[in-house]
């Protein structure tokens, strides 16, 4: 059994690819620990009440209620276009407001939290081990300093506030600790116990969550506890935009639904995301998404090559060696993501196998056994990486391209009858033939390999 925490949305917007980026880390983690036999409960928490959506919520002159539900709902329909699994359960904070007044009671109780002004903070210098997570440095705290605001720097290390007082225009709840509303920190400290207990096994996130956020949960937690609360922290690290960071007032932002109205499939853009180990900076740019398409492309052509080789049933015999790669590309897939989620390793090893099995094809040096084992292969991967398309998600329809793919087969078919009966002008037309198309052929030891130009 796995506990697994990741912080999600705050429903203030539409969620951008950097967001995504982390969801779709923690969509392989979840998925690649299932994949080993674990039984993981995933939480994942919504964000409906904070300084963001209130402010949001104020502009647009509505009710929290009303505003936080369209960017709700619009995430809960990009993670599945994004094929990301959905977590056993999504608290949302405006639901859990008593859980919070519970933590926040304790705290008082332990004398690790004070009143002020009608909002209560959390005594930073009385958890001695705060710093642990971010590695900020204690010492340099002033004394007395208290963060209203959600959010704040390292060099700015204050007493932060764990229950606001009730301001006029701001939603507030009546309770037994006062009116108010809470401090965002709070809100995953109390979701997460409730649903996975006071200590559990994994809390993930982005870099930008380590402080102030993942360390006052920490302090938090472990002052009303007395317990570790996580036991191993994973966080991901930014996507930038040709080597920048991600504005609105540089024109470099995007969200999932721009990506889609500019033409690219969903596919190609978990792909992307999916590729580069999650604790290295992801550089978007439209020249990698375009890398990322030509890939996808390739394993779609790749299915339509094994289905039209298993229809023409033409094969020279069970190829041994192939069988061989089969059984060490799981081992080295699997050995790839014990290793702290090496993707890239991971991903080479599938493209590996791919590649030997297009040599195969090529000369047909393999039989119907081959194929299914190859296929069985690839379809428990994308247990694992949810962009090859077996889950149904992504299944392709029949497109112009697969349909020339097709015919390409077929053409280098005939092209091979005609040079085993000696009749090499024909097999030259067919050659040129498809030269015209933009496919190159290349004669070799093991068989006929093309490319397109």
């Amino acid at each position: 059994k796995v506990g697994l925490y990741t912080c999600g949305p705050t429903v203030y917007d539409y969620a951008h690819l950097g967001n995504f980026r982390a969801y779709v880390f923690e969509d392989l983690l979840r998925r690649y620990l299932e994949y080993k036999g674990y039984r993981v409960t995933q939480v994942m928490n919504i964000t409906d009440v904070d300084d963001k959506t209130i402010k949001g919520a104020k502009e647009k002159g509505v009710a929290l209620a009303q505003y936080t539900k369209k960017y709700e709902d619009a995430f809960f329909e990009d993670i599945k276009t994004l094929n990301i699994k959905k977590a056993n359960y999504y608290p949302k904070a405006t639901g859990h407001i008593q859980e919070m007044v519970n933590l926040i009671k304790r705290l008082l109780e332990k004398n690790y939290a004070y009143t002020k002004d009608g909002s209560i903070y959390f005594s930073v210098k009385k958890f001695p081990a705060y710093g642990k997570l971010s590695g900020v440095d204690l010492s340099q705290m002033k004394e007395g300093e208290r963060a209203d605001f959600d959010e704040y720097q390292k060099e700015d290390i204050k007493d932060f506030c764990l229950w606001k007082k009730a301001k006029e225009g701001e939603p507030s709840w009546e309770t037994e600790i006062g009116q108010g509303r809470p401090g965002w920190h709070i809100e995953c400290s109390a979701m997460s116990m409730k649903y996975l207990g006071e200590s559990f096994d994994l809390h993930t996130g982005g870099a930008d969550n380590i402080f102030p956020h993942h360390e006052n949960e920490i302090a938090q937690s472990q002052a009303a506890t007395g317990k570790q609360f996580v036991k191993f922290w994973l966080h991901c690290a930014y996507l930038l935009v040709n080597n920048e960071k991600m504005a609105k007032s540089k024109g470099n932002f995007y969200t999932l639904r721009d990506l889609l109205e500019k033409g690219y499939s969903p596919i190609t853009i978990r792909y992307l995301l999916l590729s580069t180990h999650y604790r290295a900076p992801l550089n978007f740019n439209f020249e990698g998404l375009a890398q990322g398409r030509a890939t996808v492309d390739r394993i779609g052509d790749f299915y339509s090559r094994l289905n039209w080789m298993t229809k023409q049933g033409k094969f020279k015999g069970y190829n041994r060696i192939l069988s061989d790669k089969v059984t060490k590309t799981k081992k080295d897939f699997e050995e790839s993501l014990d290793d702290d989620l090496n993707i890239s390793a991971a991903l080479a090893s599938l493209f590996g196998l791919i590649k030997e099995t297009n040599i195969a094809l090529e000369g047909r040096n393999l039989n119907k056994k081959n194929i299914d084992e190859v296929l069985q292969t690839l379809k428990e991967f994308d247990k694992v990486l949810g962009f090859l398309g077996f889950e149904g998600v992504y299944r392709r329809k029949k497109t112009k391209e697969d349909e020339e793919t097709l015919e390409i087969f077929k053409l280098i078919a005939q092209r091979d009858e005609a040079r085993r009966k000696k009749e090499f002008k024909k097999a030259d037309e067919i050659r040129k033939k498809l030269l015209k198309k933009g496919i190159v052929l290349e004669d070799t030891k093991e068989g006929v390999r093309w490319k397109r130009k």
